[in-house]
């Protein structure tokens, strides 16, 4: 048996309603790393989003603090968006499609209003049912865990998966917490390295003093949820936030949605397979056994961003281009693909990325159709979104999809840029100098 968790509330120094200014922010909107030193935000660590406090400054700037506001993100992630406007006492919907982190933000968003006696008795008795002896390793263990994990560490892990599997598995909040805190340990109890997107990397080695235990890891994890439950509700953030598991292209949903705010950060059109980003904890959960897994089980449900979800789908350009949603760019996008289709003949991986980038822009200017009925007249939109240059040749993102913005009925568009990137050349596939930056979009 086990020893049960703990745990003595500590109390964060930051008070969550002193007013954020845009100078603290300013050129971090695009910085999700900001995250992870918040609480909730922390649990679990997904490379594609924003700062959370800089959500909470546009909320404020927004919202009058008398009555309603609404908020509404439609690539929600892992709830950033959504977690913001709980601390600040709005109103939010999400729409993510990708199934496993739909259930990550899922679990953050239910987990804070659970009650705290209730996630504290929950993982005690998780923790005083685990065997003493770990369980033998099962047969036929997918190679990516043997390539990450020491045997000790694999069978402790697998002990805990099938623990909760067999007698934690009932979709209560507090049951998915420890699904969510078994989840986020697995990173720390891996001897494989990460690259920076999240992508793992099984011949990249950690150093031994950065592999963590399974049960300490969990431990720990544990206490800091319990820590961060504690916060939300001292501090009296709402109920209000909802993720749909829906795709923000054609969303289905029974809720009356209208939105004063979107505040989201869509996909770029940089080949980050979001797929792969989370292949080990799918792997471990046993919802793929591989890599070749992925596009079956999630890709096909996600913006087209990557080559390799375009090249799987064996798109064809001239019939993306000839979609009606593309008109007011048509041209242009055009003669970036048509070069991109040439240059890759002359480059050995010969990726898609002119399928890619028609079908992108396409699945884009379907979100902008579908916001439409969903905001307000008077509301608006920000995308943080950053441009491209796939074998050099320059996509240009911003102004193409405010275009496509207004040809959903938008009013208005502009772009602010927070940074520059691809400025330091050393090691670059290509020399375009790039940016990321904030589309505001009014009406």
């Amino acid at each position: 048996m086990r020893s049960t968790l703990a745990y003595q509330p500590e109390l964060f120094a930051e008070n969550p309603d002193v007013s954020l200014t845009h100078a603290r922010f300013n050129g971090r909107s695009g910085a999700f790393g900001d995250n992870m030193s918040l609480p909730v935000h922390r649990w679990y660590r997904y490379s594609a989003g924003f700062s959370a406090d800089w959500v909470r400054t546009v909320i404020q700037e927004r919202h009058s603090g008398t009555g309603q506001f609404s908020v509404l993100d439609p690539f929600a992630g892992v709830g950033t968006t959504l977690l913001a406007s709980e601390a600040a006492r709005v109103q939010s919907w999400g729409f993510e499609t990708h199934p496993f982190i739909h259930r990550v933000a899922t679990a953050k968003l239910r987990g804070i209003h659970s009650e705290l006696s209730a996630i504290r008795r929950t993982f005690d008795t998780f923790l005083s049912c685990l065997p003493d002896a770990e369980s033998p390793q099962p047969e036929n263990v997918a190679p990516l865990l043997s390539k990450c994990y020491t045997p000790d560490s694999l069978a402790s892990l697998f002990s805990m998966r099938d623990l909760f599997l067999a007698e934690f598995d009932n979709k209560t909040p507090e049951s998915e917490l420890i699904w969510l805190t078994l989840t986020s340990i697995l990173r720390m109890c891996s001897g494989a390295g990460t690259a920076q997107w999240q992508y793992v990397l099984p011949n990249k080695r950690k150093s031994k003093s950065g592999v963590q235990l399974p049960v300490a890891a969990f431990h720990a994890k544990a206490s800091e949820i319990l820590k961060d439950v504690e916060y939300a509700q001292r501090n009296a953030w709402s109920s209000q936030g909802t993720i749909i598991l829906t795709d923000a292209r054609a969303p289905v949903t029974d809720l009356q949605i209208q939105a004063d705010a979107v505040i989201t950060s869509p996909p770029y059109p940089n080949n980050y397979d979001y797929a792969d980003a989370t292949r080990l904890e799918m792997t471990f959960w046993g919802e793929i056994n591989g890599w070749g897994d992925l596009q079956n089980s999630v890709r096909r449900h996600l913006i087209r961003s990557c080559s390799q979800h375009a090249a799987a789908e064996r798109l064809v350009l001239d019939d993306l281009l000839a979609e009606p949603v593309l008109e007011p760019i048509r041209n242009d996008l055009s003669i970036a693909c048509r070069t991109l289709a040439e240059v890759r003949e002359t480059r050995g991986g010969r990726k898609s990325y002119h399928t890619m980038a028609a079908a992108y822009f396409r699945d884009l200017g379907l979100v902008f159709k579908s916001l439409r009925p969903l905001c307000r007249p008077d509301g608006v939109l920000c995308f943080v979104i950053g441009d491209s240059a796939p074998y050099g040749v320059y996509l240009d993102v911003d102004a193409w999809l405010g275009k496509l913005a207004l040809n959903a009925g938008f009013k208005s568009y502009s772009f602010e840029k927070i940074r520059d990137r691809n400025v330091k050349w050393k090691n670059r596939k290509h020399r375009v100098p790039l940016k990321e930056g904030r589309l505001w979009i009014e009406g």
